[in-house]
């Protein structure tokens, strides 16, 4: 009884090459000017040759909105067999850490240098000098000689604008040295990039995803299985409208070559000028649209999964517009695993993965990142807790007490029901799946055991 996928129910850049910084109106081009333009010839042959000479680590942003897919890329290069070691710093926009749990198990398959560092809040703006100050750790440590880096992968919120992160790698002479932005990557969501894009920011707000989109040096369109041809033909026009330049490619659930990915050499520091004047200015200020909040919720103890399917539900169906995203891992009663789950408007996939550790405490974490988000979702979250107050009330709710005849459903055709008794409520053995729960466990007229999945007259009702 897992948690499936379910769905209720520009600016063309035609930046004028060469664009440099504003002359007087008057000056004629003069000697230095012939001079800066043979150093930028000198500046653009030492970057074709860069590849040979250039021993820093290379970095790889990782972005794209709320949902696109970036932690489940960040999986996929952390399981692949590509020989690098490498550093993910990896950073949430909630108090809650989600994605650390759902990467953890993948990093342990790795080398131990590879490194996972939290940071909570916006890495474009709030947490940006942490950023540094994580960057500086790991040179120290590659400078000691303790830790061999072949990348860095840093993978944002999905409500960053990218370029004050590329930024980092350009403004502090000690980043600088050590490490080289290789590349931004960004997710696309095939299924609803295109209302993100379309979305009316508050006066002074970016639209984010149009600034991921059109800083990325390689675009991946995801979860492109969602959509019909024609769509994707849309998609990609408008995209391509906002930037040209960075190759694009389909994909489904991340599924694409690390090598498209990692050590790319994407980034150009002059095209990035010409696009944004401003881009080294470290004076700007990234401004967030303040109608877009996160929510996060940890509950101790373990949840009933009836409960949490008809909360699930409901919230996707009354509130999936208005949530961008959601990801959680659930402690489940009568379940040695944990129920690991993510969800995009109205989409939503979950499963059972990975075991509760000896010692380890069972509770839930969930992440909400969307708008409208109030205290009844935690109010309603509260009543799927596994309480034995719960449990009685959910008992009570039952149609058939104990002894009561009933008729069950036990296959097709003529011979589809077969008289029984319930002989128990809320029955589990250790064969029924991960969390499941039946209401009634009956004993039919030829002697047999049986167990009523669900309390509805289609599986089980009164004798006549």
């Amino acid at each position: 009884m897992k948690m499936e996928k379910t769905a209720d129910a520009t600016q063309d850049t035609s930046r004028a090459p060469n664009q440099q910084r504003q002359r007087s109106s008057e000056a004629p081009l003069s000697h230095r000017d012939n001079q800066d333009s043979a150093r930028t010839k000198i500046d653009q042959d030492s970057a074709r040759n860069m590849p040979t000479q250039d021993s820093r680590v290379p970095v790889t942003v990782l972005t794209g909105f709320l949902g696109s897919g970036k932690t489940t890329l960040l999986n996929h290069i952390l399981t692949a067999s590509h020989g690098k070691k490498l550093a993910v710093i990896e950073n949430e926009f909630g108090d809650v850490g989600i994605d650390d749990a759902l990467l953890a198990k993948n990093t342990k398959m790795q080398a131990e240098e590879e490194i996972i560092e939290m940071m909570n809040g916006c890495i474009c703006c709030t947490v940006r000098s942490d950023l540094i100050e994580v960057l500086k750790k790991l040179q120290k440590r590659v400078s000691s000689g303790k830790l061999h880096l072949d990348g860095i992968v840093i993978e944002t919120t999905g409500l960053a604008d990218p370029a004050p992160v590329a930024q980092t790698f350009f403004v502090d002479d000690d980043v600088k040295a050590f490490a080289r932005l290789d590349g931004i990557v960004t997710m696309i969501d095939a299924k609803h990039i295109e209302a993100h894009l379309d979305v009316e920011k508050p006066e002074g707000a970016e639209n984010e995803a149009v600034e991921q989109v059109a800083f990325a040096d390689r675009l991946l369109l995801n979860k492109v299985d969602l959509v019909s041809e024609a769509d994707l033909e849309r998609v990609e026009a408008r995209l391509k409208a906002i930037n040209k330049f960075a190759p694009l490619q389909r994909c489904t659930q991340a599924t694409v070559s690390v090598d498209s990915v990692l050590d790319i050499r994407g980034f150009d520091l002059k095209r990035t000028l010409e696009m944004d004047p401003e881009f080294l200015n470290t004076d700007n200020e990234h401004e967030h649209d303040t109608t877009v909040t996160s929510m996060s919720i940890v509950q101790p103890g373990d949840l009933d999964l009836d409960q949490v399917q008809a909360w699930m539900g409901d919230l996707l169906q009354n509130r999936g517009e208005e949530i961008y995203r959601m990801k959680g891992v659930l402690a489940i009663a009568h379940s040695d695993q944990k129920f690991v789950y993510q969800g995009v408007h109205m989409i939503f996939s979950g499963n059972f993965e990975g075991s509760w550790q000896p010692g380890e405490a069972r509770q839930s974490k969930l992440v909400f990142i969307g708008k409208n988000l109030d205290d009844g979702i935690k109010v309603a979250f509260e009543a799927c807790l596994a309480s034995p107050e719960n449990i009685e009330k959910k008992r009570k709710a039952l149609r058939f007490p104990i002894g009561t005849r009933v008729k069950c459903k036990v296959g097709g055709g003529r011979n589809a029901w077969a008289d029984g008794e319930v002989v128990a409520h809320l029955y589990r053995d250790e064969f029924m799946p991960p969390g499941v729960v039946a209401p009634y466990q009956c004993k039919i007229k030829d002697g047999n055991l049986i167990y009523v999945p669900e309390d509805v007259d289609t599986l089980v009702k009164k004798a006549d």
